[in-house]
């Protein structure tokens, strides 16, 4: 099993920059398929990006040029650099992990099987 905590969201103004953390248990996080999804109250989890096993990153489309994934294979740890914040990015942001998971599929929450608790982004105008 592995145990997902993500941590960094804050309150920032429009057009600011914050960086989210996802520290995961696993030793060997190469072999995971890593994401961030986000929610707010109401509405479904949504898509944010993920990076494969080879680090082949995907973005949704509102956050393509603004949000940048990475990860440090040392560290266990995936990052989450966002940028030119907008209301809009405001949410709770999830770290996911998965084996494996195609094409659309992984804009689902449904093939993504571990989870952290969340962190909450707040974006002011």
């Amino acid at each position: 099993q592995v145990q997902l905590a993500e941590s960094g969201g804050d309150l920032v103004q429009a057009g600011g920059s914050l960086r989210l953390s996802c520290a995961a248990s696993e030793r060997t996080l190469s072999n995971w398929v890593m994401g961030w999804f986000r929610q707010v109250p109401g509405k479904e989890r949504e898509f944010v990006g993920f990076i494969s096993r080879s680090g082949y990153i995907v973005y949704t489309d509102s956050v393509k040029g603004r949000f940048t994934i990475s990860q440090d294979n040392a560290k266990n740890t995936v990052y989450l650099q966002m940028n030119s914040l907008k209301p809009e990015d405001t949410a709770v942001y999830y770290c996911t992990a998965t084996m494996t998971c195609s094409g659309s599929g992984c804009y689902s929450p449904a093939p993504w099987k571990y989870w952290g608790q969340g962190t909450q982004v707040t974006v002011s105008s």
